[in-house]
């Protein structure tokens, strides 16, 4: 039976995603066991990120500066605006280095289920960002839900009276995937994206 503090410790790190009751003591007698070394190192970690940790006012990326790190890179491409749902999100596509332009984050997605309306989004300042001038290209980066596919459309409408490119990231099948394990949402959706073959 641990104390109270180090129950607490495990109940706290259970809430992390990824982390069930058991996993959460693993990680708890690992640090214990490393209370020198890995323990020290985490808690100086966690405080200096609660201490500089900001949401970035251009994009809504969480960073330790405002404007983030992307926002601030002037080797990043203004003119191409990559709109996506979440932080995590962002972090995923940036992680490739595919997409060299910027980003908005919603911070979340329209959910009549959930009670998400419009204006609980950053839709109103990404029309600020677009109509402020010099975006070219917006790139609707949602999740293949359903949710997230009826926030693209409400935002492509949005931005239909602007002079710029609107796309949207290709859904279907995955690089690897075989047709047997996939379900008929993602094989529709890939033959409805279909191409030529070159």
């Amino acid at each position: 039976m641990a104390s109270q503090e180090i129950e607490a410790l495990a109940a706290a790190l259970s809430k992390l995603p990824g982390l069930g009751p058991r996993s959460a003591r693993r990680a708890v007698l690992w640090l214990i066991k490393r209370r020198e070394t890995a323990l020290v190192a985490l808690l100086d970690a966690l405080g200096a990120v609660r201490e500089t940790l900001v949401e970035c006012r251009t994009c809504g990326n969480v960073d330790t500066s405002d404007p983030c790190g992307i926002c601030a890179d002037p080797r990043r491409d203004a003119r191409q605006l990559c709109v996506v749902e979440d932080v995590a999100d962002l972090w995923a596509l940036d992680r490739a280095h595919l997409f060299t332009g910027r980003y908005h984050v919603l911070g979340g997605r329209l959910s009549a289920l959930d009670g998400v309306r419009p204006e609980d989004l950053t839709i109103d300042r990404l029309l600020e960002r677009v109509a402020g001038g010099g975006v070219d290209e917006v790139v609707l980066a949602m999740n293949a839900t359903l949710e997230g596919q009826t926030t693209a459309h409400y935002i492509a409408e949005r931005l239909e009276a602007y002079p710029l490119r609107i796309t949207q990231l290709a859904h279907g099948l995955p690089v690897g995937g075989e047709l047997d394990y996939l379900d008929e949402g993602t094989l529709a959706q890939a033959l409805r994206a279909r191409r030529p073959v070159s």
